[in-house]
This record gives structure tokens, sequence and C-alpha cells, in this order.
């Protein structure tokens, strides 16, 4: 039957889905149709977030190579855009691959692209946001504890401005489930022992809107009386930093961040950004590349999964959750160089060279 439908499909489109996976930037490689070659569509939703391109994508692709050395991997980006994304998938169907990694824009709007490849007998795999509808499968990070962390973290950081001390919350996309359960995990440390003074919600992470957000908390609140920044991820992080410091508050207040972006390692150590949640990528890129190699090859998902999460459908799904990992400037050398992620020589620029000195780096 999936034969059928994907000879079907080809049939009728395969010059626009050659123009879209192109456009998008689809990797190039052999055509799942060309054999018994096992090809693997991975969906990625931006470059704005660094960590997609820089670190998900290659690791997911070299760990592919390593357990189906004749696998191909499809690569598209979505630049933020749903409409691009459900693009993406209409064409990874059509072309007929084994599986699909996606990464969602929006899981909500993906819903029914991801029924329509479970229609072609074409599993998805749900990595990082877990997408509404029939997902096969998902790899991800606790997300409560990833606000929890961010959360006892922030606390400390004030010190004797808890409890009662002022904060501002910078939440992420409401169409992420990621941004739900981070507020939800940090919340339920913060409520009580601190008050909210502004919370926003953060369409697609953008930096900008963050900035902007801030410049609006900073007038509303007035620059003195913001004790604490709650920012769910690095990008907001720097756009949040960059209103308070455009509005002269000093000294800047605790900002929290997420994903141990290259730049926010730098303002941790220049001692802009407090902490960081470390979420080690090698580890879900390869419990990632290992369901959808599984998946592509009609293997059971139990032998990767840890256990299970529950889809919008209902369902329980085989699921790998992850444990992340709070990091200030004092851990940087134990987890993020330990790991390989940076070097010395990529955090400790010129600039910093006197700060990361003091940080005990160099």
């Amino acid at each position: 039957m999936k034969a059928r439908i994907r000879d079907a499909a080809i049939a009728m489109t395969a010059v626009s889905t050659a123009v879209v996976l192109a456009a998008c930037g689809a990797g190039a490689g052999d055509d799942s149709d060309g054999g018994n070659t096992p090809t693997i569509g991975l969906l990625l939703p931006s470059a704005t977030t660094d960590r997609w391109e820089a670190q998900d994508r290659p690791l997911f692709e070299k760990k592919v190579k390593e357990l189906c050395g004749d696998c191909t991997v499809e690569h598209g980006n979505a630049e933020n855009a749903v409409a691009v994304q459900r693009q993406q998938m209409e064409s990874m169907i059509t072309k007929g691959v084994d599986a699909i990694v996606l990464v969602s824009v929006d899981a909500r709007s993906l819903g029914a692209a991801v029924r329509k490849a479970d229609e072609a007998d074409i599993p998805v795999i749900a990595y990082d946001r877990l997408a509404e509808g029939p997902v096969s499968g998902y790899v991800s990070f606790d997300g409560e504890k990833v606000g929890r962390l961010q959360g006892e973290a922030l606390l400390k950081a004030m010190g004797d401005r808890v409890p009662g001390g002022q904060i501002v919350m910078m939440n992420g996309d409401p169409s992420d489930p990621n941004a739900a359960a981070f507020r939800k995990g940090a919340l339920r440390v913060l409520e009580g022992k601190v008050k909210i003074g502004k919370a926003y919600e953060t369409l697609q992470w953008r930096t900008e809107t963050a900035n902007m957000n801030m410049s609006r908390a900073i007038s509303a609140l007035g620059a003195d009386n913001i004790d604490g920044v709650y920012a769910a991820n690095d990008g907001l992080a720097a756009g949040s930093m960059s209103a308070l410091k455009a509005n002269q508050v000093n000294p800047l207040p605790p900002v929290t961040g997420q994903d141990a972006e290259l730049g926010a390692v730098r303002r941790m150590v220049a001692g802009d950004q407090y902490m960081t949640v470390y979420k080690p990528f090698g580890p879900q890129a390869s419990a990632g590349a290992a369901m959808a190699v599984a998946a592509a090859r009609g293997e059971s998902l139990d032998g990767v999964a840890t256990g299970t999460v529950e889809s919008s459908t209902g369902n329980a799904v085989p699921a790998v959750l992850l444990t992340p990992v709070s990091v200030t400037v004092d851990d940087i050398k134990d987890t993020l160089v330990k790991d390989g992620v940076y070097t010395i020589q990529q955090i400790c620029t010129p600039q910093l060279e006197a700060a990361c000195k003091r940080a005990g780096l160099i």
C-alpha cells in the first residue's frame, strides 16, 4: 500500500517536490525510491536558535551514518514559517521517505501533516517538541525540569531580594508545548517567593520581541524595580539584556537562559547572564537518530525508548526524555568544555581574557 501511495504521489508532483526541498535547504542524497536505501527526513524549525543547524543537525546526521551506512538524510529548515514546514512535510510524504524527524514550528498547526504522514505509512519522530497527531516516537528533555532549574538558579542569584523581589518573566512561544512546560516548572519554584511584575509570551522565540517587551516592562515597573529576569532561552536572555543596557540598568539583574549558546556562555563569563540550561545535544541527537533509523527500517522503537509519553491522540508513544543540566560560570569547564561543546579558545575571546582568568578558564 505504501509503495502505491508513493508511486502515485511521485508521478504527480516530483517537480514541485524538488523545488520545495531545494528552496528550504534539503540535503542532496539518493532518492528513497531508487532501491532499498532508507531515507530519513529531518525538518528543523528555524535558524533563530543556533543549536538546530550548529549542533543538532550535524550530530544527528553523523549518528545516522554510524547506525545505517546506506541511509540518506533529507534536510529542511522552515525559518519559523508554519506554511513552509507544511510544504516540507508534503514534500517528504510525496518523495516517500521512510521516516520523518520533526521539530515543529507550531505543534498544533502541524497535526494535520503528521496525520497525513501516518496515512502514508511514514512514521514521524517528534524531536524536542511533541507535535500533535499520531507521532510514532518522541525525543526531548524534561521540560518542567528545565523550568525548575531556571527558577532555582534565579532565586539563588537574587539572594536577599527573596522573598518579595520583583521579576519579569520572558516566556517562550505559546505554540511550542515546551514553552508551557518550562513556564510551569519555573512557576512551581517562583510562585510565593517573588512578585511577577510582568510576564510575556514571545512569538517564535524572537530576540527582538523579547527586547521590545523588556523595554515595556522597564517603562511600566521602573528600571530600579526589576530584581531578576526569567528568560526561557538564551535568545530571549540576549534580547532582555540589550533592553536593560539600553535603559542604563546597572547593575544588571540576574537573567536565566537555556540552550547553552556560545553567545550566552560568553555573556556568563562577562557577568551579564547568570545561567543557562545545557541540554546535551549529543545524547538527544543520538536518540533521535536511533529512533529514526529503527522507524525507517520498520523496527520497533521500544528498544530505543526509555519510557512513554501521551500524545495528543491519547496514545502511549515510545519516548526518550533526557536530563537537563544547570550551568553557571563556575560550571562551564566541567560541562560544556569537558563535553567538547566549546573549546576554551572559542569562549575566551581577547575581549574576555581578563574575565576568563577570573573564572578560572585560562
